[in-house]
């Protein structure tokens, strides 16, 4: 999470660029991240440069020719404020929206990232205030991707708006559990419906680039593969498909599917049964009219609530045996409505259910308190769910209060990951711990009812009172012992 320092650095610019004329957040999030673009493509050249160095080759790939070395940041964060200015508005900003742009027969650009920043604007009014940000910015490393992670996860928690709509930004450890508990593999084709700056791709990507780098680059075909046909992201808000494919750029993914879509409203065909892998946290933005609804996910659920027809949206994305990772609001879980009941039903009995984690409610705190669980399942549209299995995480490493402070106690995750590889074996396990499985039988006669505290077993311990007569009598005598120690001090003071 992030720390007081780098809170403090962001505070600082954040407040510079809101007295300096920029005052949408969103506006403020947007050219901070173009800033923090630039500064990393200056890093990664010089990470090419280095290792040309060592080696005795050309520089392999580089960011930069030779005659674009005043736009990096190295050389023009040295600048005068004007100078400076003129040349991120004139050269540096032109050339980042041309970044990864690769002419076809059409002539047209083969970048999704060329895409959303062809209506990319540069938005910093005066060069004092540039020169500021630039020289702020400057002291944040950004070679960690968790240094990324966390400055997207702060400054979206700044935007006045954060949590309405039911928008809130995943943890990134949690993104990274649920990535690790699908374990995606080369052939996949994975999918977030609502993918906001791309978090749940990128950490797909990491993992793919970790486990499996040498299938991936093995060779021109297999990298094509992962990237342009492995990663797809739709939203409706286009900063954020801005924001997410300069992330997926700097994560090494070229140009990945990351395109405007409201994926509730607009029925596509060619997506139907297209993914084999869905990682998501959709916001749950309450209800939407029948007229706004795709219709063919009104044939899956009659519905208006947003987390009940997103789960319909990710049942008709995913192909025949195609897996799924989503975050879901507790109700879904327990909702007593036809629809609730309908889908929880279809999960348990058309689709294979294979496990829930339920979290402790701060997760997404500080911007919302609302209990969640990660759901699991497979699409099989025969069946297949034997037994569920469930965890009751406590914990996540971090305090569940509004500060989210780093805890001294153990995270359940380590515990959750290497419980869920082996699942299959916990059929002994007694409901008092924190994960256990659950016939499908038990999970029918229960109406579909899928809250852990349903099939949770507490054990209270015993705790022995003495009996009232014992304590009135302790009671009498300490009022006797106050009322002479009284009497002894009114004698002192006569």
């Amino acid at each position: 999470m992030i720390t007081g320092e780098l809170k403090s650095k962001v505070d600082r610019i954040w407040d510079a660029m809101w007295s300096g004329g920029i005052s949408n957040p969103l506006s403020i999030i947007e050219q901070l991240t173009y800033l923090l673009f630039i500064k990393r493509l200056d890093e990664l050249h010089t990470l090419k440069e280095a290792k040309a160095a060592r080696t005795g080759k050309p520089i392999e790939d580089p960011v930069f020719r030779a005659d674009q070395d005043p736009l990096r940041w190295s050389r023009f964060k040295e600048t005068e404020p004007e100078q400076m200015f003129k040349t991120i508005s004139d050269e540096v900003f032109p050339f980042i929206k041309t970044l990864g742009k690769k002419d076809n027969t059409n002539g047209e650009s083969g970048s999704t990232y060329t895409h959303h920043m062809k209506n990319a604007l540069f938005m910093m009014p005066t060069p004092r205030l540039l020169a500021n940000v630039v020289d702020q910015l400057d002291s944040i490393d950004m070679a960690s991707s968790d240094t990324k992670g966390d400055l997207y996860e702060y400054m979206l928690g700044k935007i006045a708006s954060a949590g309405q709509n039911g928008q809130f930004r995943t943890p990134r450890h949690i993104i990274q559990l649920m990535v690790e508990m699908t374990a995606p593999t080369p052939k996949d084709m994975i999918c977030d419906p609502a993918c906001g700056t791309a978090g749940f791709l990128i950490a797909a990507s990491d993992y793919l680039i970790k486990h499996h780098s040498d299938t991936i680059y093995k060779d021109a075909k297999a990298r094509r593969r992962f990237n342009q046909d492995t990663f797809h992201g739709y939203d409706f808000d286009n900063t954020m498909l801005r924001i997410g494919s300069m992330n997926m750029l700097l994560h090494g993914v070229e140009n990945p599917d990351i395109c405007y879509k409201d994926s509730l409203a607009q029925t596509d065909d060619d997506d139907a049964e297209k993914y084999s892998l869905i990682l998501a946290n959709p916001p749950f933005a309450g209800s939407l009219d029948y007229e706004a609804t795709a219709k063919d996910l009104q044939k899956i659920i009659k519905t208006k609530k947003t987390e009940l027809l997103f789960l319909a949206l990710f049942l008709r994305l995913l192909q025949i045996g195609g897996r799924a990772a989503i975050i879901v609001p507790d109700g879904v879980l327990f909702g007593s409505s036809n629809a609730h009941k309908t889908l929880r039903k279809i999960l348990v009995e058309d689709q294979k259910l294979d496990g829930i984690v339920s979290m402790p409610s701060g997760v997404f705190k500080p911007y919302a308190g609302v209990s969640t669980a990660i759901l699991f399942f497979t699409k099989t549209e025969s069946g297949g769910t034997d037994n569920v299995w469930f965890y009751d995480m406590q914990s996540d490493g971090y305090s569940l209060d509004d500060k989210r402070a780093s805890q001294p106690v153990k995270s359940d995750l380590a515990d959750i990951l290497a419980r869920w590889q082996k699942r299959d074996a916990e059929s002994g396990r007694a409901r008092t711990n924190q994960s256990f499985l659950v016939p499908k039988t038990e999970i029918a006669e229960n109406d579909y009812d899928l809250s852990i505290n349903r099939y949770k077993e507490v054990v209270y311990e015993t705790v022995e009172h003495d009996a009232p007569q014992e304590i009135l009598a302790r009671l009498k005598r300490l009022e006797e012992e106050i009322a002479q120690e009284r009497a002894e001090l009114e004698g002192m003071l006569r």
